[in-house]
């Protein structure tokens, strides 16, 4: 493996190119014409024009993103998060015209990516998972479901997909009926299937999740765990690392389970396995399984040591994971704050255009990822994720006044973002000394702010 197809944009798609070059490859960036003059662009070695600004004629075109691969000569592609980064259809193309794909086999791809393979592969090796339904395709399935179930609150969720899309909470049979199309429609025009299920709602919960890297020689490593709780709209802002506030014994079992569920699934690849935790009981169920790379892989990094991107394209490359179980040693504690080009005092209404100044501080224990720089556009085409900035500090305490003095400190000019938020949450005193739910950012904090 010599060459690389990066099949992503925005800060991923610089965060690949620089793996690319740490492990001595070339990168090649597939772009839309709305990103052929981007960071990542003037990053690569060699840049292809996939197509037009929108996603479904560039970066959600397995045809185009093969084609690209083909013509410039690519070993591998890696996809990033997002777009195509979930769809068996891609693993089968590669695997189709010679081409690797960097992350798992098309078949553990779709049982691990199907939330209800998933789940049931959870089941299968004692991981509690609540008392959820079959996939539902219509409205009189869903309310023989839930009338089974008789047990409101329950959660809508995609069957297909993750990040939050078609997820709806429903208190009532009314709930249900309205819930339900908009839940399959948004689940539709995501994942390309509308199918979706539901499952109890736990009322007070943290999302945990467990980052794990599997090789092809029988080795399944966790890094820890994150604490995803800080959410809007089933959005995560905030991820940390390692989780505070939980029970030794709690955590221990929520990444032995993470483990076991990987190798039932012969995972291959970087994946992170989601649960909820209930925090009225200290007990936990599984939620879902990315396999991919995340948004918040950053902050296991930072406490860990070790580069996920590099460890994924070793092990594409057939090589063994280049650490054990037990060299893993969690050190410190690291915060990722998630800037979006959105204006949070206008109903988070995605703020599109052209950064005039782009200023983040640097330091000891401060990273920053992104694809902004003074004369970036923002492009109304994608997602809205500009920056993730990442803290490391000695306790969970000098992280947080770490972020504080980095978002105050940080400018953008001519857009609207997500730092002021930001920085108010990392000085309320609730987010410092109280652990978090998923609702606290809705209910709580931004209803008080």
């Amino acid at each position: 493996m010599r060459r690389i197809l990066v099949a992503n944009r925005g800060e991923i798609a610089v965060r690949i190119i620089r793996a690319c070059f740490d492990e001595g490859m070339e990168s090649v960036l597939a772009v839309s014409d709305a990103d052929r003059n981007s960071l990542a662009a003037r990053l690569a070695d060699q840049v292809v024009v996939i197509g037009p600004g929108a996603a479904s004629e560039s970066y959600l075109s397995v045809p185009r993103i093969i084609q690209a691969a083909l013509n410039s000569d690519c070993d591998a592609i890696h996809p990033g998060y997002g777009f195509l980064s979930e769809r068996a259809t891609l693993v089968d193309a590669c695997e189709e015209n010679g081409i690797t794909f960097i992350g798992p086999p098309a078949s553990v791809m779709r049982e691990s990516g199907d939330k209800l393979l998933a789940r049931a592969a959870a089941e299968s090796v004692g991981i509690p998972t609540g008392k959820g339904t079959p996939g539902l395709t219509d409205l009189a399935e869903a309310i023989r479901a839930a009338d089974a179930l008789d047990a409101y609150p329950l959660l809508l969720k995609a069957s297909a997909g993750g990040g939050g899309r078609g997820m709806t909470i429903v208190r009532g049979p009314q709930d249900l009926r309205e819930g339900f199309i908009r839940s399959s429609t948004e689940a539709e025009k995501a994942f390309g299937d509308g199918t979706v299920y539901l499952e109890p709602y736990i009322e007070k919960a943290r999302h945990i999740e467990v980052q794990l890297l599997a090789d092809a020689h029988g080795n399944v490593c966790h890094l820890g765990e994150r604490d995803c709780s800080a959410q809007r709209r089933y959005q995560k802002i905030i991820e940390e690392a390692p989780s505070a506030g939980l029970p030794d014994a709690l955590v221990e079992r929520i990444r032995s389970a993470a483990v076991s569920l990987a190798k039932a699934l012969d995972y291959r690849g970087a994946a992170t396995c989601e649960f909820l935790v209930d925090v009225q009981r200290d007990t936990f169920v599984f939620l879902e399984v990315n396999a991919r790379v995340q948004v918040e892989h950053p902050v296991s990094e930072a406490v860990t040591g070790i580069d996920i991107i590099r460890e994924q394209i070793r092990i594409a490359r057939g090589e063994p994971l280049s650490f054990m179980q037990d060299d893993v040693q969690i050190q410190g504690h690291a915060i990722e704050c998630r800037i979006n080009a959105e204006d949070p005092r206008n109903g988070f209404l995605p703020s599109p255009g052209l950064v005039t100044e782009w200023t983040v501080p640097s330091g000891t224990g401060v990273r920053v990822d992104t694809y902004m720089q003074d004369g970036a556009t923002v492009s109304p085409f994608y997602d809205s994720l500009i920056a993730k900035i990442i803290v490391h500090g000695r306790t969970r305490e000098e992280a947080i006044d770490k972020m504080a003095n980095v978002l105050r400190k940080s400018r953008a000019v001519g857009i609207s973002t997500t730092l002021a938020l930001q920085l108010e949450i990392m000085n309320d005193t609730r987010f410092r000394t109280e652990p978090i739910t998923t609702k606290w950012l809705e209910e709580s904090f931004l209803a008080s702010n």
